[in-house]
């Protein structure tokens, strides 16, 4: 095994990172942080979801949100879009990619969206098919790829049957959460095996939240074993309302510190997410897991 010379990073910052504050955060300051995220040299910026607002208020804002944004060329500008009232608003908002979101876990999904997975997969799978005709790509979130916050460690054969079912159904990117932030380096060896029986390690995205303190040896192993693609926030920004305990995303900063001490390529000026990070502190008005003056 070996490391790769580059990967590619989506900053899930704007919409996983801030969905679950609790005090809503200014427009200017959302606005704010995709702009500094999209000068950094990130691949992708996950701007917002088109949920219902009442479920999200904090994320309500989507459309005066993305029609604020000065858009960098070369950088993606995504969203979260689980049915067709939100693919309606995602279009109309611009939107470059968008994300439909599920789990391998049925009491996560009976807690999460009130459903099974098969009928939380029907659902969407009008967007998808909405977004294949108008060649727009969907990228396919499966969480609870390691373990539930209620059911415990989650099989990966079920990961994989998702995964499946996502593929078939017309999404372009699998991307595999492990939404409590428990997965050490031998439960990314099993996912991945459980996994590369429908597809490469290297067409697969990684977003790991940092709970247990394991997410960047997780990150360097997924690596070396082909994944070229991770989701991070900046500062470690976010967590899951719907699992008890869990903390941020794994930090940007760390993940690009990383890569720089051995060698990999982000094309991510680390000063710059710093910078995202602190303004974004100062607004919520409490430290971040990543010292956000340091970058580390």
């Amino acid at each position: 095994m070996s490391f790769p010379s580059s990967i590619r990073i989506t900053d899930v910052g704007p919409r996983d990172g801030l969905q679950n504050e609790q005090a809503m955060v200014p427009i200017e300051a959302k606005i704010d942080l995709v702009n500094r995220l999209s000068n950094s040299g990130v691949a992708e910026v996950e701007v917002t979801s088109f949920v219902n607002p009442k479920w999200v208020p904090q994320l309500s804002d989507a459309e005066a949100v993305l029609a604020g944004i000065d858009r960098i060329e070369g950088v993606v500008y995504s969203a979260l879009v689980p049915n067709m009232r939100g693919w309606d608003r995602a279009v109309e908002a611009g939107v470059d990619k968008i994300a439909v979101f599920t789990t391998a876990s049925e009491t996560f999904a009976q807690r999460n969206t009130n459903c099974t997975i098969a009928e939380n997969l029907a659902r969407f799978a009008p967007v998808v098919e909405a977004a294949r005709s108008t060649g727009l790509p969907v990228r396919g979130y499966v969480s609870c790829a390691v373990a539930c916050p209620y059911e415990g460690a989650v099989a990966p054969a079920a990961v994989r049957d998702v995964a499946s079912a996502l593929l078939d159904m017309g999404v372009d990117e699998l991307d595999l959460g492990d939404t409590i932030g428990v997965a050490v380096v031998e439960d990314i060896d099993r996912l991945l095996s459980a996994c590369s029986r429908i597809v490469e390690p290297s067409e697969l995205s990684l977003h790991l939240h940092d709970t247990g303190r394991a997410a960047l040896a997780c990150c360097l192993h997924a690596m070396q074993c082909g994944v070229r693609r991770f989701d991070s926030s900046c500062g470690g920004l976010g967590g899951c309302p719907y699992a008890p305990g869990a903390s941020g995303n794994l930090a940007t900063e760390d993940l690009i510190e990383l890569c720089r001490t051995i060698g990999i390529e982000t094309g991510v000026d680390l000063d710059v997410i710093a910078s995202a990070s602190a303004a974004i502190e100062s607004v919520i008005g409490r430290p971040l897991s990543c010292d956000a003056d340091s970058g580390g």
